[in-house]
């Protein structure tokens, strides 16, 4: 995507990922630089004061592919809650970064296994800790 839409982090949020990056070491993970990049681009906000229609972290989103209108679900966590269940994905991929603070409706090129990009549209942010109340999670 050429252009990047505005993205909308919450406090907490930025406080966890500034820790996390931290604590990594140059060359920790490719995609260090990108995922400063974005946080320093976003809108920061009081976690009670994310729209609801934003992507967070912990946040369960239904995606549809646009070539082929497939729909699947992944949760954004941080990487110490990775499973072997193929629902979640790590901020520290580099689609888990490009996700972060997203809205209901934009889209993101998400990488093929083998190589490539399929286009995919956010269709429904199925569960957001913050609309739900739980902003200390």
């Amino acid at each position: 995507m050429n252009t990047r839409p505005k993205i909308v982090v919450s406090s907490l949020d930025a406080d966890r990922l500034d820790t996390l990056l931290d604590s990594l070491s140059n060359g920790a993970f490719p995609g260090k630089a990108e995922l400063e990049a974005e946080l320093a681009r976003a809108k920061i906000v009081n976690p009670k004061d994310v729209p609801s229609t934003i992507v967070s972290m912990n946040s369960t989103v239904r995606f549809r592919v646009e070539s082929s209108e497939e729909e699947f679900s992944m949760t954004l966590v941080y990487p110490k809650d990775m499973d072997s269940s193929g629902h979640k994905i790590s901020i520290l991929a580099p689609v888990g970064s490009a996700l972060l603070g997203l809205s209901l409706g934009d889209q993101i090129e998400w990488p093929k296994p083998g190589g490539g990009f399929l286009r995919v549209h956010i269709e429904e942010i199925v569960y957001q800790p913050e609309r739900s109340g739980e902003y200390h999670r």
